[in-house]
């Protein structure tokens, strides 16, 4: 399971997401990015987070740990902010952290570049979860000590808010034609001979299992948090196996 931390002061919000996460000071001394259970898009934004975090590690990509945080609603009551006092107070309980990474700046495409095979491994990632928050517009890529670092997965697995309808939605294809990092020629094919082996049912297993129980409960359609956990196991490795042939606007 994920790192377990108590949050002890709310430092100040981060206004560039439309969430409104925040940056915490935690009991164990570290500083996180904060996502909360009470905020507009609730706990499947944090479970997304969860899913594509830890995969996205375990297939080797560079991603700030995830924690998850304890919050006592008190802690909002000092906030002279109405907004961020209110989230704070309706966010109780556990919610999500990712380490927090000093000093580093938004992804550019037109102030650092990308190999070829790295933008390949990202946009094959991001095919697999059909992000579809990566744009140019909005990377959503950090760079921190001259490497790259993916963030901000809440806007994936768009069929996980409607699961009767999941299967269908998962086999459509991925439209990369605004991807971030679709200028710097990505090679897919070569992501995806890589990849896509490793992307099995127990590793996927494994990181549904990362999910707090407590985010999963009561989903409609599901006699148990089991259950559930297998509905997001099936599409990913659905998708795994045919996704690259699936990708349009690749240069």
């Amino acid at each position: 399971m994920l790192t377990e931390v108590t949050a002890i002061r709310y430092v100040t919000p981060l206004r560039e997401g439309g969430s409104l996460p925040g940056l915490v000071e935690a009991d164990d001394f570290g500083t996180y990015v904060m996502k909360f259970t009470g905020a507009g898009q609730g706990r499947k934004t944090l479970v997304a987070e969860v899913v594509c975090g830890e995969l996205a590690r375990r297939l080797g990509f560079r991603v700030p740990r995830l924690v998850t945080v304890g919050l006592d609603p008190v802690l909002g009551l000092g906030e002279p902010d109405q907004e961020v006092q209110e989230l704070l107070k309706s966010s109780g309980g556990t919610n999500l952290g990712m380490d927090f990474l000093s000093g580093a700046l938004g992804f550019d495409p037109l102030a650092f570049g990308a190999s070829p095979e790295e933008a390949g491994r990202i946009v094959w990632f991001d095919a697999l979860v059909n992000n579809v928050d990566r744009s140019w517009r909005n990377p959503n890529l950090l760079v921190w000590r001259g490497d790259l670092w993916l963030i901000d997965h809440g806007a994936t697995m768009i069929w996980h808010h409607n699961w009767p309808g999941a299967q269908a939605s998962a086999a459509r294809p991925y439209d990369a034609s605004e991807h971030a990092l679709q200028s710097f020629a990505p090679d897919i094919e070569a992501a995806a001979a890589e990849l896509a082996p490793l992307v099995t049912e127990e590793l996927l297993a494994e990181v549904t299992a990362e999910i707090p129980e407590e985010w999963l409960a009561d989903e409609p359609g599901f006699d148990s948090t089991d259950a559930l956990r297998r509905a997001y196991v099936e599409p990913l490795l659905a998708r795994a196996a045919v996704i690259h042939e699936r990708i349009k606007g690749d240069k």
